[in-house]
């Protein structure tokens, strides 16, 4: 195996037009390889030192989060906790503190992973994916972009070189709420996303977005009927009927099927709760789970 150093972006799609893969933080390819799901490549390209991949820019267009921006500053940077909260709320619950300050969420997102943290708040406040070659750029929603568990549209010449985010309206929430066992160091056993935005306490738009519920990050479908209503029992419960019906779990090690599906309802109506709180205005702690004591508390 050989590692070649990155500088530039040039360098970096030079290197993948050679057959080169990409390598940030390395806590998802690494660990793979420990835990025999495959091989590391024969010529990874370090793209951690290019300055291009680790910005957060806010354009008229949206804003644009490098893919090689950490989830340690996600979690942390003013644009992120004040306009994309359930971005920092799933960043602050990634792994470690040592994974936090490595990883980074253009390796989540490619990865591919049902289980990602930052894949649900992602699709909720609809960003799209900044593919590049040496020969062109295209923007690709990520329910395009995910294919199945750990596969992904994009072609193996093209760099994942942001996220881009448009503006949310004004009276906009969201929040990420994941179930866990342990505080740190846990994969999503469940996890919700939520966006909301209200007009008067009325909700004008909804959206919600399930983790390690389906093959890939999973929207929740059927709630035009919430528009125009508030954000009581009776719309939370819908919303944890609607995640629970259409969630298709598995039972493994950490959860039986039975579990997960009576579970991803209960997050949901909480993601909810919590975006349409911060949507009026209240101000909730990042990670939201904390706030709202679910989960591990120590």
């Amino acid at each position: 195996m050989t590692m070649t150093i990155a500088n530039s972006l040039d360098d970096v799609l030079s290197g993948l037009a050679n057959g080169a893969r990409p390598i940030a933080g390395g806590t998802d390819l690494v660990v793979g390889s420990r835990q025999g799901k495959g091989a590391l490549p024969d010529h990874l390209i370090a793209i951690d030192r290019v300055h291009e991949l680790a910005t957060i820019d806010v354009g008229d267009a949206g804003t644009r989060i490098g893919s090689g921006v950490t989830h340690a500053t996600l979690m942390t940077n003013p644009t992120v906790v004040d306009s994309f909260t359930a971005i920092a709320d799933a960043a602050a619950l990634v792994g470690s503190p040592a994974t936090r300050n490595v990883g980074t969420i253009g390796g989540n997102v490619m990865n591919g992973s049902p289980a990602m943290d930052t894949g649900a708040p992602l699709v909720v406040l609809n960003a799209r994916a900044e593919l590049r070659t040496l020969e062109s750029t295209r923007l690709v929603h990520l329910d395009e972009l995910w294919v199945g568990p750990g596969r992904t549209s994009a072609q193996k010449n093209e760099l994942c070189t942001a996220l881009v985010i448009p503006q949310q309206p004004e009276s906009s929430g969201s929040a990420y709420v994941r179930l866990e066992y342990r505080r740190t160091m846990e994969i999503a056993i469940v996890g919700a996303a939520a966006a909301i935005t209200l007009d008067d306490g009325i909700i004008r738009s909804a959206h919600v977005a399930l983790t390690a519920v389906a093959p890939t990050i999973l929207t929740v479908e059927g709630l035009a009927p919430l528009i125009g209503k508030p954000v009581d029992e009776t719309t939370l419960a819908t919303v944890a009927e609607l995640a629970s019906e259409q969630a298709a779990p598995i039972s493994d090690l950490r959860a039986s099927e039975r579990y997960r599906r009576q579970m991803i309802g209960v997050m949901a109506s909480r993601a909810v709760d919590a975006a349409a709180r911060r949507a009026g205005g209240e101000t909730l702690s990042v990670p939201v789970n904390r706030a709202l004591g679910v989960g591990a508390q120590s």
